[in-house]
């Protein structure tokens, strides 16, 4: 017997999370390049002063002041507008995706998604004792259509988990796939668009928050760690019928986000233009990195995030530690022979480019 005495399906896992190194160039979690302007922060430190002044207190357990500043921010992408109820928040997308799956999961229940995926869905799944499924993607990466819904009458899952773009491919979903999906779930489990790098989307590309009042099982997630440049905030937030928002707040913990957590998120969403100001130089770049990873004759992912999946090696992670050697780190993930990169600065892609370019006629360092 293990001591402490830990449940039979965790022994011998370890924890999830890239590798954390001090190199120059990192380009390894998806993370936006470009830091809040001293403007920014000055409200951000502003803010905190003032939430500080009340730490005695349990915070708004129902941020309400941010759930309405989130709701305005969502409204943005639909003709439909969205209201504060049918608003969730809470700490990163990954609680929010854990919350979903506590109240929706369980025992008994399945949830279900797309291989190659995020590789922490089935651990939301494992964490709240789900049953995990795994269908497949096409050789491109791309949704089978058909596929996906034939998997999704056979298996009946409470929750199916789909990112748009997907990571770590960047992939993202067909427009007609989230009615579609909707459909096949119907009544007895919720369909949970994960739009974590829906900012990046290219030009024209809906939001599936367009389609909420369609479809009252459809839940669209989003985070502040990609696009907004607040990796370091953990705010991730949903938009759902009210009644899937009422439901979380059953499985919350109390107070799960701190006075401190509130303030900071609305001091940046005050700043939305600015922090998402550089979004549009992000696609650039990344449409520009994509060319020229094709030109080097490598396979590259169609991606409408901020990354890149390249490949394919004989083996990968000579190439990473290759990288590395030469300062510079990305990801070693996704199916065998791929590797991702982050969209950084010129600067930092100058350096990357440079870096491959050594590796693949040299050979790791």
């Amino acid at each position: 017997m293990s001591f402490p005495p830990l449940r039979e399906e965790l022994r011998g896992l370890q924890p999830y999370g890239a590798p954390q190194l001090d190199v120059p160039v990192q380009l390894n979690v998806n993370e936006n390049p470009y830091g809040p302007s001293a403007a920014c922060v000055a409200d951000i430190a502003t803010a905190v002063a003032e939430a500080s002044t009340t730490l005695n207190r349990y915070p708004d357990r129902e941020f309400t002041e941010l759930r309405t500043a989130l709701a305005a921010y969502l409204s943005r992408d639909t003709p439909h507008g969205v209201v504060p109820e049918q608003v969730w928040a809470a700490n990163g997308s990954n609680e929010v995706m854990l919350q979903l799956l506590q109240a929706f999961g369980g025992p008994g229940r399945t949830a279900l998604s797309f291989a190659p995926t995020y590789s922490m869905y089935p651990e939301y799944a494992r964490d709240s004792m789900t049953r995990w499924v795994q269908g497949r993607r096409a050789e491109d990466f791309s949704l089978d259509l058909d596929a996906a819904r034939s998997l999704i009458e056979a298996e009946r899952p409470s929750v199916v988990l789909l990112p748009s773009p997907n990571n770590p491919t960047g992939t993202a979903l067909p427009p007609e796939a989230v009615g579609v999906l909707c459909e096949a779930v119907g009544a007895d489990g919720v369909l949970v668009v994960d739009e974590a790098y829906g900012e990046f989307r290219r030009s024209g590309t809906p939001s599936a928050v367009e389609l909420l009042p369609e479809h009252r099982n459809l839940v669209v997630a989003r985070t502040m760690s990609k696009a907004f440049a607040a990796a370091g905030l953990r705010l991730g937030y949903l938009a759902a019928d009210p009644a899937i928002c009422d439901a979380i707040r059953v499985v919350r913990l109390p107070y799960h986000l701190s006075a401190v957590t509130q303030a900071v998120a609305l001091a940046a969403l005050r700043h939305a233009p600015e922090l998402l100001g550089r979004v549009d130089e992000l696609r650039a770049e990344r449409d520009d990195l994509v060319a020229w990873l094709r030109e080097r004759g490598l396979r590259v992912a169609d991606s409408d995030a901020n990354f890149a999946l390249f490949g394919t090696f004989p083996d990968r992670h000579a190439v990473w530690q290759g990288l590395l050697d030469r300062g510079v780190l990305i990801r070693e993930v996704g199916p065998d022979g791929w590797l991702r990169v982050s969209v950084g600065t010129p600067a930092e892609m100058a350096t990357f480019k440079q870096a491959l370019t050594d590796v693949m006629e040299e050979g790791p360092a």
